[in-house]
């Protein structure tokens, strides 16, 4: 048997929509699909405007800009997440100020996060890791108090909750993934979500170029022109197309995995309670949209062991973050912090696969070969 860590899942409908998107002869952005797409989230969410675009580093890099981030600015976030969440601010020349994770899950300590707030700090961005949310009433609060901007990176999160409100719904801007390997996918593929009604406007502008060429679209006005920096965010049609089609499934594919999550959990809880390993934490007031399934060993070799030990059998798991302010490019401009949770999750965390068309048979062996290398 050989398990790999993902497999994409087709509904069946992406090339139906790709043929019509084509057809329509409009297959550059902004297409019949894309309009589509961008209600579906507004509708559903209650996000007030929706913008597709080609990555989530994409989008993470829109709202650097549309905060202004320049030379000197400070921005806080965790250090274990992806290079992409830091990435977008040091292109606009922000100084990132990472914090460590919880002891008990791999999101950001807000408990942390006024002893670093300083004159120069602008923004803040959680990351909602594995779609479970970050502490948003304690990290509106905060940035209301300090006068900062809040974006969150919920790459992994969607359709996923916080007392009962989407995630992406609560900072003035929010990033959304999907790649390959989320919940709901289109090979590469991203989305800014604007809350803040004041950054509407010049994110269309933005995201075409620095252009008001979607303003000119609607007929607003009578030609365009470049209005502001910007660059060729939007996806083409043909990718919002084979979007669509995940998206009228979205509930199927999620039941399934959180099937498969509930399972890996309920069948793995007594290597947990035997001391083990650590399965992961639901954050109170959370939902989980089972996007991923990770476990915590007890240190580097042991992780290590069993990683080989799996794909010796056949099944690929994986490790995950390596912790950014240990990165070789940024570890001279981090300081002299230590975040211990960060560094423990970075050598101990492993992901099992989790995808909508893993079997029963297939999970069920990925779960005994888990147990036998425990016990053994």
């Amino acid at each position: 048997m050989e398990i790999p860590f993902n497999k994409p899942f087709l509904t069946g409908k992406e090339t139906k929509y790709i043929e019509k998107a084509v057809l329509s002869q409009k297959i550059c952005g902004d297409g019949n699909y894309t309009k589509l797409c961008h209600e579906f989230f507004e509708n559903r969410y209650g996000f007030k405007k929706a913008l597709l675009t080609t990555s989530c580093t994409d989008a993470l890099e829109m709202a650097a800009i549309l905060l202004n981030i320049q030379k000197g600015d400070e921005v806080i976030m965790p250090s274990y997440t992806f290079v992409s969440t830091a990435n977008a601010f040091v292109l606009r020349g922000a100084k990132i100020i990472f914090i460590d994770s919880m002891k008990d899950h791999p999101n950001m300590d807000v408990n942390l996060l006024e002893d670093v707030i300083t004159s120069r700090t602008k923004a803040i961005v959680p990351v909602h890791y594995s779609g479970m949310a970050c502490d948003m009433d304690k990290i509106m609060s905060i940035a209301n108090k300090h006068n900062l901007f809040v974006v969150e990176d919920a790459a992994q999160a969607i359709d996923a909750c916080y007392k009962g409100k989407p995630l992406g719904s609560f900072g003035h801007m929010s990033t959304f993934s999907f790649h390959e390997t989320k919940n709901i996918i289109c090979g590469e593929g991203g989305m800014l979500v604007i809350n803040d009604e004041r950054f509407i406007e010049r994110a269309e502008i933005i995201r075409e170029k620095g252009t008001n060429r979607s303003q000119f679209y609607r007929g607003e006005v009578n030609k365009y022109g470049w209005m502001d920096i910007g660059s060729s965010f939007l996806p083409s049609d043909v990718i919002a197309a084979f979007l669509y089609a995940q998206l009228e499934k979205i509930e199927e594919i999620q039941s399934k995995r959180k099937i498969i999550w509930n399972k890996y959990y309920s069948d793995l809880k007594h290597l947990e309670d035997q001391g083990l390993i650590q399965l992961p934490k639901l954050p109170r007031d959370c939902s989980n949209n089972a996007h991923l399934f990770y476990m915590i060993l007890k240190n580097v070799e042991e992780r290590n062991h069993y990683l080989s030990h799996m794909r010796e059998n056949g099944v690929n798991p994986v490790f995950h973050y390596l912790s950014l302010h240990r990165s070789p490019y940024y570890e001279d401009k981090h300081g002299s912090r230590e975040l211990p949770e960060s560094d423990r999750y970075t050598e101990t965390l492993v992901r099992l696969p989790l995808f909508f068309s893993l079997q029963e048979d297939e999970i069920e062996y990925i779960i005994s070969k888990t147990i036998n290398f425990f016990k053994s």
